[in-house]
């Protein structure tokens, strides 16, 4: 078997012929990812593929980052202000080294996919590569909405601070049918989260003047939130992603919770319990929003940031420096969380990923205990992050099937700051059909390639846009 093939992934007819037959030219529907709606309205195009691949000063892929400096790459060639000649060198030097990395596969499925190079990305071949590449990122097909509409995607949802004015999006859905796509927005407040920062209290009154409400209590927040679910969702917002970095469930009175908020907007200190009280009541208000407006809450927890300091200082954040998060109850304070909100009929269609799989299966059966009202409400959601690799990929499948409905997962995601990202979509259809195979040739399900391709069909596209109606 050759490098990156028609058949990789796929052990065997079956999954084959699922995924050539029946999986691969789905449509994709990206609901969850970090590309920028302004650089989808510019629709420029990129000067070279160093800007498209890895960097534009600290913006960028910290995956890839992170390679290069386990490979003694110098910053200035990563995050810094080097050469970008250059910096394609080194990355070409550090890919050499990743075998068995999902980075390797995914360097070259990019430049099979968009660029048509099938040859091996190496410090001898880069500067071949380098000059095709370039050549080809100043024409039509490689601007972002090109690159977006050729690779079959219907719908893209990015992540939107609450007090966001979508401006971009207004602008984009003006151009939605030249386009050939919808650009959506989807809710993350990481702002109105993060109480014990210094910022919260300016954060507060840029919220309040976005809504229209002057901010003062608790239940002025409450109030601004619910004008601006109104006003993503009269601009096609469908999810709201919320990260939880470490979680515990703890309540407060009225009286509580105001004296909590009024010392964040003080920038006064908060206790972990402080801490905790106004978090765990935002959320219960965020699901009872959820919940009315029938969109879905992603939660995305256990994730450790900023560990270098000094890197953090200097770079700010999202440049490689997090891990796994190893917070071993986490599941069980979600749980009393849902139980809570349950008892009142306020659970929303939700999604969890958890960047430690250890949370996998607690998540799996935590979720099947409120279930109903529509298929598969609760979801384990695609492999996340440190877990975004072919094992990782068809471990999540696993217990999924086990645990739930398979057939009923929403699936793939980028969670991309890139355009190129979208083989990714790919690379999990070929996991998935490989999945559904193994089970044929062990005996565990019926061979009936009729339904199993229903089944990698639904999952790659009809369950996702039947779950959140974007197309509606």
């Amino acid at each position: 078997m050759s490098l990156l093939d028609d058949d990789f992934l796929l052990g065997n007819d079956t999954a084959k012929t699922l995924f050539h037959d029946y999986a691969a030219k789905m449509p994709i529907i990206d609901f969850h990812c970090h590309l920028n709606p302004e650089e989808i309205y510019e629709n420029k195009n990129y000067p070279n593929i160093t800007r498209i691949w890895l960097n534009e000063g600290t913006y960028g892929d910290h995956y890839k980052w992170r390679l290069m400096r386990a490979n003694g790459v110098d910053e200035k060639y990563i995050t810094g202000d080097g050469d970008e000649y250059k910096k394609f060198i080194e990355w070409a030097k550090t890919i050499e080294n990743s075998y068995g990395n999902p980075l390797y596969e995914w360097t070259h499925l990019e430049l099979r996919r968009f660029f048509h190079i099938d040859e091996e990305l190496t410090e001898e071949s880069a500067p071949r590569i380098w000059e095709k590449a370039n050549e080809l990122l100043q024409t039509d097909d490689f601007k972002p909405r090109n690159l977006i509409k050729n690779s079959n995607v219907q719908v893209v949802c990015t992540t939107d601070d609450p007090a966001s004015d979508l401006k971009y999006h207004k602008l984009l859905k003006e151009e939605e049918a030249q386009s050939g796509f919808k650009t959506l927005p989807a809710m993350r407040p990481d702002k109105l989260i993060q109480i014990d920062r210094d910022s919260f209290g300016e954060y507060l009154k840029t919220l309040g003047d976005v809504s229209g409400v002057e901010i003062n209590n608790f239940a002025d927040i409450v109030k601004a939130l619910h004008q601006r679910f109104e006003f993503f969702n009269d601009m096609g917002g469908r999810l709201s992603d919320h990260s939880l970095l470490t979680y515990h469930f703890k309540e407060a009175s009225d009286e509580e919770l105001n004296a909590i908020v009024n010392k964040g907007m003080q920038n006064e200190a908060l206790t972990q319990d402080e801490i905790d009280q106004y978090l765990t009541m935002l959320l219960e208000n965020l699901m009872k929003l959820n919940a009315e407006f029938n969109w879905t809450m992603q939660f995305h927890i256990n994730s450790n940031r900023d560990l270098n300091r000094p890197m953090f200082d200097k770079i700010g954040p999202d440049t490689g420096y997090d891990a796994v998060g190893t917070q071993p109850d986490i599941v069980s304070h979600i749980t009393k969380l849902y139980t809570k909100m349950q008892d009142t009929h306020d659970v929303p269609k939700s999604i969890f990923y958890s960047l430690n799989n250890n949370d996998w299966m607690e998540l799996a059966t935590m979720m099947g205990c409120f279930q109903g009202e529509t298929v598969q409400k609760l979801q384990l959601g695609a492999g996340w992050w440190f877990n975004d690799t072919a094992e990782g990929m068809d471990n999540q499948l696993r217990i999924f099937a086990q645990q739930s409905l398979l057939p009923h997962f929403v699936g793939m995601l980028t969670d991309s700051r890139s355009f190129l990202s979208y083989p990714r979509h790919e690379y999990f259809r070929r996991v998935l059909c490989n999945f559904y195979g193994k089970l044929v040739e062990q005996g565990r399900v019926p061979n009936n390639e009729e339904k199993l391709g229903k089944i990698v069909q639904d999952i790659a596209y009809n369950n996702t846009r039947n779950y959140f109606g974007f197309l509606d």
